[in-house]
């Protein structure tokens, strides 16, 4: 053999064996670890509702993590207590945490508007699952999140004639009383209610507001039944709807309650009590992930949760849905909080049965609105009538 063929040789063995260590090297590097947070309640009196909506998020990842291997999302729990003024103290460590590149939540309204002033100083973009206020999106509202805030539910202006179809469907006479809780999210869904039923001509014999954690709802109960009402509206969140339908009930009120999607809760069952829950109606911008997800989805549910069944847990698909769109933007090498806002913002995003896309206006509402459903306690058990 020639001495230039050997050297040819020696030159393509050094390169083959050089491309073999690249490729090894890219085969067993290490992926790129990103952070998403979930915000909600998950202490105190509204614990419940941040307990279910995280499950959504921690599937979501899981199946991401799952198939592929680039990147490895970690979540970071951020618990507001449902509370603004808890949000607002925990909000600027979230934002000050660049690991942290979007946030899926604020869960409750209130919340989410003492936490705006922090993301958006932050640049963090936020995809709610469940916050409603029709405020949040509104340029005019000092409340606004624009351009950080988006949601893949409907607001409030969607559900509050839905709650009032739904509270009076199948009552003949209906004479209602609306009540709400006194926070962001109780009076915005209030206002909506209230709105549908004058534009309709409802028959409305009354109305209150009634602090969130009040005790003692005798004279609310003294309202409601000298006025007449056969239907209770109640716009606040499931433990202070709980302990009034209780009240009503321990008060030999009969009628139909119904709440909104604050109140649709399993821990409204316990608060209440199996006798003053029993026929109460809910509505909410909500499909349960056991009606939605498919056998892959669920066994990723039980896998990334430890539960055996999604069912009776509330909000799990649209935190599922919020998850994935920074999710469906990462797989594109959106990493940074600059490019997930732009992503977020202009990108079309598949929803949980893999066929339906959302994507946001310019306020970061869901383009084309959102179905409000229909629940009801029958048996005992929350039951989905689907949209109403």
């Amino acid at each position: 053999m020639k001495k230039t063929q050997k050297a040819g040789l020696a030159v393509v063995s050094t390169v083959a064996l050089a491309l073999s260590a690249f490729v090894s090297s890219t085969a067993n590097a290490a992926p790129m670890e990103i952070s998403l947070a979930f915000q909600g309640p998950l202490t105190g009196t509204d614990a419940q509702t941040g307990a279910d909506e995280i499950l959504g998020a921690k599937t979501a990842i899981q199946i991401f993590n799952d198939s592929q291997k680039k990147y490895k999302i970690n979540l970071v729990s951020v618990d507001d207590q449902g509370e603004g003024a808890v949000a607002g103290r925990v909000a600027p460590g979230v934002a000050a945490n660049k690991k942290v590149i979007g946030v899926v939540g604020p869960a409750y309204s209130g919340a989410s508007i003492a936490s705006f002033p922090s993301y958006k100083k932050g640049k963090l973009t936020m995809v709610s699952p469940s916050a409603t206020r029709p405020t949040l999106t509104d340029a005019n509202s000092p409340d606004n999140g624009f351009p950080y805030f988006h949601r893949v539910v409907g607001n409030d202006s969607l559900q509050g004639p839905a709650i009032v179809r739904w509270a009076t469907k199948d009552v003949a006479t209906p004479k209602v009383f609306v009540i709400d809780d006194q926070t962001p999210y109780g009076t915005g869904l209030r206002d909506a209610a209230n709105d549908y039923i004058t534009a309709q001509k409802v028959n409305k014999v009354g109305n209150d507001s009634v602090a969130q954690k009040t005790s003692d709802y005798s004279a609310t109960v003294a309202k409601i039944k000298s006025s007449g009402a056969n239907i209770v509206i109640y716009t606040g969140y499931y433990p202070d709807g709980g302990a009034l339908a209780k009240a009503l009930s321990d008060g030999g009120w009969k009628g139909q309650f119904t709440g909104g999607d604050g109140v649709l809760n399993s821990a409204y069952l316990d608060v209440a009590g199996k006798a003053a829950a029993e026929g109460t109606k809910f509505t909410a911008p909500a499909v349960p992930f056991e009606v939605a997800a498919n056998a892959t989805q669920i066994a990723a549910f039980t896998k990334a949760t430890k539960l055996a069944t999604p069912a009776g847990h509330v909000y799990v698909t649209e935190t599922f849905n919020a998850t994935n769109v920074f999710l469906q933007c990462i797989a594109k090498g959106n990493t940074t909080r600059e490019k997930i806002q732009a992503c977020v913002s202009a990108g079309s995003f598949l929803t949980i049965d893999g066929k339906t896309s959302i994507s946001f206006t310019f306020a970061g509402e869901v383009k084309g609105g959102a179905p409000v459903g229909g629940f009801q306690v029958v048996a005992g058990i929350i039951k989905f009538f689907g949209s109403v």
